[in-house]
């Protein structure tokens, strides 16, 4: 079960003088600024480096069919099976957060991410590489759902919206990375390398984990404010809540695989909006199957120039991320017509612009692959494409975790759970598709699903309010 996020002294003034309470100082949201963006800065370049691994492995699928003996359609398994342990992981992860800390989990998990990257490395068979794509995937899929948790732990409603959506653009600018940093590798040197390297940066981000990012997770705080005091004052009276803790360890893991399901069978909201992330993160791990297919086939590229071809995405998603002061000045004139507590259904408006922008750019794009098309202009029109999918997972992100917040990493568990699921399933029938469609068709197809979706924010913004107060899920 759950805890509040923000435990105070109330029943100690009911006469519970053993209740430990959260001081101003325990309070994670009343740390130093620059330590707060440091903690955030450091878990979103983990979670960068971990959604990175998932892309990385479409540039290496041909060394590996060469090595291992197997058709290339096996060795595009590498990411699904990846995706498919970011996706699982944090059903299992979640409720382990919120009895041990977000610290531990991160700094455990993370060290397992490392260690099981060797197999992939040295991997003597193809089960062996894809059997440790998937647990490394799992491994790291804390960044993908607790992560967002320690900034909700770390900064209020009004000032969350900055740190979200740093958090927020790092496991989509990961994906994108991949390709450029692997096309090169691969490009020049074995496939086995472009792991070796990542290796290297797991390394570098474990001992941040490590060195700098303090314990958010107020529950696990005043747990062990209550141990100090059980220890300095020799009186074992002393408790916090998550000590008088309901239930089993093993309870709690089932409650948190069953709360996400939950969410998304009984909160229109939540399936609604986690159906929408799902189907545009789906196209983006498509693409990395299709830009190989619209650059090398029809352009003539060889691998690097096929990576660098990414680019237009990532400058899409980093343009975006610039426009957040605009959107900071408009959350704060929102904010002030509700006397500082605006409703959730503000934060959909940056998704509106994202419902106009992801489809826009994914039509462009269909008709600019035709081979007459100068390959400019593919790369161009996918910047729109970049800045609508950062607009629109900015916006789903903030609203989970302002509008499910005593639930935030359930709320998250379930939109990770259902998107992962799409990424992993989308690459594995590019190929057939692009071959059956054609380069246009194919784009214009994903672009016209993309379409049906446009809508949903604009119609939330407006009904979202009477659906949450109907939500046994929502926090007000």
């Amino acid at each position: 079960m759950l805890l509040p996020q923000r435990p105070t002294s109330a029943k100690n003034a009911e006469g519970d003088p053993y209740l430990v309470g959260l001081e101003p100082e325990d309070n994670p949201q009343n740390m130093p600024l620059f330590r707060r963006w440091l903690a955030v800065l450091i878990i979103s370049s983990a979670s960068l480096c971990v959604t990175c691994a998932s892309s990385i492995a479409a540039f290496t699928e041909q060394g590996a069919a060469q090595t291992f003996h197997v058709p290339h359609e096996v060795t595009i398994l590498g990411i699904s099976m990846f995706v498919t342990g970011l996706g699982t992981g944090p059903l299992l992860v979640g409720p382990l957060s919120e009895v041990y800390g977000r610290n531990a989990v991160y700094e455990i998990s993370y060290a397992l991410f490392f260690i099981f990257t060797f197999p992939v490395v040295f991997a003597p068979n193809i089960t062996v590489f894809l059997v440790f794509r998937f647990i490394t995937g799992f491994c790291g899929s804390a960044f993908l759902s607790v992560a967002g948790g320690s900034v909700s732990d770390m900064f209020p409603n009004s000032s969350i919206a900055n740190p979200m959506a740093v958090y927020t653009i790092s496991p989509f600018i990961g994906p994108v990375a991949g390709p450029l940093i692997a096309g090169f590798i691969n490009q020049h040197l074995y496939w086995e390398w472009t792991y070796r390297v990542q290796l290297c940066w797991i390394f570098v981000e474990l001992l941040m984990l490590v060195l700098f990012v303090p314990e958010t997770y107020v529950p696990v705080i005043l747990k062990k404010k209550a141990r100090r005091l059980r220890k300095s004052t020799g009186d074992p009276k002393f408790y916090a809540p998550l000590d008088r803790r309901e239930g089993t360890l093993a309870s709690a893991i089932l409650l948190s695989c069953c709360k996400p399901f939950q969410l998304l069978l009984f909160d229109r909201m939540t399936l609604l909006l986690d159906s929408r992330n799902a189907l545009i993160l789906g196209i983006l791990y498509l693409a990395f199957q299709a830009f190989p297919i619209i650059f090398e086939d029809v352009h003539g590229f060889n691998m690097q120039m096929t990576g660098l071809t990414f680019i237009g995405i990532g400058l899409g998603m980093v343009s975006a991320i610039s426009t957040q002061p605009f959107w900071n000045r408009l959350f704060a004139r929102e904010a002030a017509k509700y006397n500082g507590d605006p409703p959730p259904e503000t934060r959909l408006i940056m998704g509106q612009v994202g419902g106009i922008l992801v489809p826009v750019g994914l039509f462009c794009l269909a008709f600019t692959t035709y081979p007459q098309v100068h390959w400019i202009a593919p790369i161009i029109v996918s910047v729109l494409f970049g800045s609508g999918i950062y607009f629109v997972f900015t916006s789903t992100f903030t609203y989970l975790v302002t509008a499910y917040r005593p639930i935030a990493a359930s709320a998250m568990a379930s939109n990770s759970a259902l998107r992962l699921a799409f990424a992993a399933a989308f690459p594995l029938f590019a190929g057939a598709m692009y071959n059956r469609l054609g380069t246009v068709g194919a784009t214009a197809l994903l672009a016209g699903l993309a379409t049906i979706m446009a809508p949903l924010p604009f119609v939330l913004h407006r009904i979202g309010a009477r659906l949450r107060k109907k939500s046994p899920f929502a926090a007000y």
